[in-house]
């Protein structure tokens, strides 16, 4: 165990904070140790990729980086594998290993920052797919009793970004694997954003599990800064479920504005949209702002404090809902 450990290259956004205490988590018959270390019990910030966080200060109790590695065939049929894949492992290269096995599911998720244990807490989702989607079990470490549990699809509580990982059970759990059902054989899905108009460009006439993953890293690289280049967390707002009428309503003055139906009730309208169109994008506030090709991304030019642009955030925020009188949600979570 570590103190006084500084976080700047264990989290996108590059911010500068320091854990009292650091640890890693490297073998799963460590999980027994892990209620005797300092604050554990009190104060814990169980950390991977650090993709989906903004700190707003130096945490004063400890941190846990989850570094648990390893991807297992579970089980196969006729048409489905089960595999396993621990939590410390970045989701990028489990996609890459998925494609290689020709095993389709995962390439929609191509290029997602972070580790496999974040997946299902976020309900991690790209052009038409969602964890969800291709989700069978997870293993996960009761803190307080001290033993592993079962979770599957159901007891996930999965939703929009959202599971109960993020709600009810939120800090309680450890995520040690995810088991994720995939195909054999499967139907690509082409049809979400840019992806048809993609593979044309780059003169595929028949995709393949290949093609399609680096249509979506060819999509992410042009829309997304580099986090290595420009500190940043991806999106940074979920885009907001509203009513059809509210879409309506909004037509009236905004004629061209973009909605997604979810069902005959409600529709997503894109929070990019909502956020250029209330004149953030671009902005620059020296070493933070917004990103000049995504409205969605906040980033740090480097220096920048996380209250600064926890502080935007709530500005974007506050805009949006008096233009359009929508409230959009952080998808980062603010430590």
């Amino acid at each position: 165990m570590k103190e006084n450990v500084s976080l700047q290259n264990l989290n996108t956004f590059g911010i500068e904070a320091r854990a009292r205490y650091f640890q890693t988590l490297g073998d799963i018959n460590e999980l027994n140790n892990l209620n005797s270390l300092p604050f554990f019990l009190e104060n814990r910030l169980i950390l991977g990729g650090g993709s989906n966080i903004l700190l707003t200060k130096n945490f004063e109790g400890i941190v846990l980086h989850n570094q648990l590695k390893g991807i297992e065939l579970i089980s196969e049929k006729d048409n489905e594998v089960y595999i396993k894949a621990y939590a410390g492992e970045v989701w990028h290269e489990l996609v890459m290993y998925t494609i290689q096995q020709n095993w389709f599911g995962l390439e929609n998720l191509s290029l997602i920052p972070g580790r496999v244990g974040a997946s299902p807490m976020q309900n991690i989702g790209a052009y038409g797919v969602e964890l969800q989607d291709v989700f069978s079990s997870l293993e996960a470490w009761n803190i307080e009793k001290q033993q592993i549990e079962i979770f599957d699809k159901a007891a996930c509580q999965f939703a929009y970004r959202e599971s109960v990982f993020k709600n009810q059970l939120k800090n309680k759990y450890l995520i040690i694997s995810v088991t994720f059902v995939l195909k054999k054989e499967a139907k690509l899905n082409v049809s979400y954003g840019d992806i048809e108009k993609t593979l044309q460009n780059m003169g595929v006439q028949t995709p393949t599990l290949q093609t399609v993953s680096e249509a979506v890293v060819a999509i992410r690289t042009s829309k997304l800064p580099n986090p290595k280049e420009i500190g940043n967390a991806g999106s940074f707002f979920k885009n907001p479920v509203v009513s059809m009428q509210k879409v309506k309503d909004l037509m009236q003055m905004y004629e061209h504005i973009p909605n997604y139906p979810i069902d005959e009730h409600t529709a997503k309208v894109p929070a990019g949209w909502l956020i250029e169109q209330a004149g953030w994008k671009g902005k620059s506030f020296g070493t933070y702002g917004v990103h000049k090709n995504q409205a969605l991304v906040l980033v740090n030019y480097g220096g920048a404090k996380g209250q600064q642009i926890k502080e935007l955030a709530y500005s974007i925020q506050e805009d949006v809902q008096n233009k359009f009188g929508i409230s959009i949600s952080p998808e980062v979570n603010f430590i």
